[in-house]
C-alpha cells in the first residue's frame, strides 16, 4: 500500500494545473483520494477532527448495506427455488440459492454504479471538479429498492435520471432536496408501473401459478399471509435489500456506532408508524386497519427505509428537534398511504419523499422557536 500510495503522489504534478494530464485531473483526484485520505493538513486557525473525509463516511453505508445486499442476493434464489418447490426449507441449497441470486442481484448493482458514476465523472470532467462521492451510497440503494426482475436497462434509465434531475441540476452532493435513490425507484414506480408492483415482479422466473404476493398486498384483505418470524428474518418476496429485518438492524448498529446515522430519525420514523398504526387498530374501519399496528414494522420496506432512506443527511432535517418531527411524520405518513391507498400499500417511498420537502420548513420553525424562546428570556 505505501508503494501505491507513493506512485500516486509521483504521479500527482502530472495531473495539476500545468502538468502534462491537467485535463485528466478530475479523474485522476477522484481514484486517488478513493483509495487513501487526503494528506492535506490545517495550519493556523480552522483544525480538523479526524482524518476521514466525505468518501470514508460514504463506504462505512456501503458496508453498512452490505449484510442486506447478501441476504437479499440469497433470498431472490430463494424465493425462485420455492415458487420452482425446490429447496423448500431455509437450510436447503444454500449455494445454489446464493449463486442464482448473486446472478440476478449483481449485475443491477453493476448497471446501477455503472451509469451512475459515468454520469457523474463526464459531469466533473467537463465543469472541472472533484468528483462527488454521493453516489457511492446512491449507487448500492438504487439496486436494493428494485424487484430482483427488474430488466436491467430500466434501471439504467431510472439511474440516468436521478443522477441528472434529482441531483446534477441542483449542483451535485449535497445540494440535492431529494434522496436520488428514491427519485430512481418513483420515476419507474410512476413509468413503468407493471414491473414495480403486483404479484409478478417479486420473484424472477417463477413457476406459473405461484402467486409471490408481498406482505403488504396480502395485508389488504387483512392476513399479512407470513409470521412475524419469517417477515423478520426475510424470507418473504420483496425488493432485494427490505425483506429481513435482521440484516437492517445490523446495518442500523454500524451506522450508529460510527456516528453516521441518526438514531433520532430511525426511532422517531418507528414510532410514527407505530402511533398511526394504534390508531387505525383503534378506528377498524377496515381489514388493513385491524392489521396489528406492530406488523407495520416488519412489512414492506418501512425499515429500510428508516434505516437508510430517511437518514440521509443531505435530505434530512438538520436540527436535532426537528429530526423527531421530521421521523415521526414519515413514519405516519407511510401507514397512512399503506392503508388507504390500497392500489399502492407501500407508502415509505412517498413518505418519505414529502419529508425531504418538508424538512427546511420544519428547521425553519425550530430554529425560530428556539430564537423566540432566547428572546423571551433576554
Amino acid at each position: 500500500m505505501k508503494f501505491l500510495k507513493d506512485k500516486i503522489l509521483e504521479l500527482r504534478p502530472l495531473f495539476k494545473k500545468g502538468g502534462k494530464y491537467e485535463k485528466y485531473h478530475t479523474v485522476f483526484d477522484g481514484f486517488a483520494t478513493f483509495l487513501f485520505t487526503p494528506d492535506e493538513v490545517t495550519h493556523q486557525g480552522t483544525h480538523i477532527k479526524a482524518g476521514i473525509d466525505l468518501k470514508r463516511t460514504m463506504f462505512i453505508v456501503v458496508i453498512a448495506l452490505v449484510p442486506a445486499l447478501l441476504f437479499g442476493m440469497w433470498n431472490a434464489g430463494h424465493q425462485h427455488f420455492l415458487s420452482l418447490g425446490e429447496f423448500t426449507g431455509t437450510g436447503e441449497g444454500f449455494l445454489d440459492k446464493l449463486i442464482y441470486g448473486a446472478i440476478k442481484v449483481l449485475p443491477i448493482v453493476v448497471v446501477s454504479y455503472g451509469v451512475g458514476l459515468g454520469i457523474e465523472f463526464f459531469i466533473a470532467t467537463k465543469k472541472g471538479h472533484a468528483i462527488n462521492e454521493g453516489f457511492l451510497v446512491s449507487g448500492m440503494l438504487i439496486p436494493l429498492i428494485m424487484p430482483p426482475a427488474i430488466p436491467l436497462w430500466m434501471v439504467a434509465v431510472a439511474t440516468a435520471f436521478a443522477v441528472i434531475f434529482a441531483k446534477e441540476v441542483f449542483g451535485g452532493t449535497g445540494m440535492n432536496v431529494l434522496n436520488v435513490a428514491l427519485v430512481a425507484r418513483v420515476f419507474l414506480f410512476f413509468a413503468y408501473p407493471t414491473f414495480m408492483s403486483g404479484d409478478a415482479v417479486w420473484i424472477a422466473e417463477k413457476a406459473d401459478g405461484y402467486s409471490g404476493a408481498t406482505a403488504l398486498a396480502n395485508s389488504i384483505g387483512g392476513d399479512p399471509g407470513f409470521s412475524l418470524y419469517d417477515l423478520f428474518m426475510g424470507f418473504i418476496p420483496g425488493s432485494v435489500g427490505e425483506t429481513s429485518k435482521l440484516a437492517i438492524l445490523i446495518g442500523a448498529v454500524i451506522l450508529i456506532a460510527t456516528g453516521i446515522g441518526s438514531w433520532k430519525v430511525m426511532v422517531s420514523v418507528l414510532a410514527g408508524a407505530g402511533i398511526m398504526g394504534l390508531i387505525f387498530n383503534a378506528i377498524g374501519a377496515n381489514e388493513f386497519m385491524n392489521v396489528p399496528f406492530y406488523y407495520h414494522f416488519f412489512m414492506g420496506g418501512l425499515m429500510f427505509g428508516a434505516v437508510f432512506m430517511a437518514t440521509d443527511p443531505v435530505t434530512a432535517a438538520q436540527t436535532e428537534k426537528g429530526k423527531w418531527y421530521y421521523g415521526l411524520l414519515i413514519g405516519m405518513m407511510a401507514v397512512m398511504i399503506r392503508v388507504f391507498n390500497p392500489a399502492y400499500p407501500e407508502g415509505i417511498m412517498l413518505a418519505i419523499l414529502f419529508g425531504n420537502v418538508m424538512a427546511p420548513l420544519i428547521d425553519y420553525i425550530v430554529v425560530q422557536a428556539n430564537i423566540k424562546r432566547r428572546l423571551a428570556r433576554a
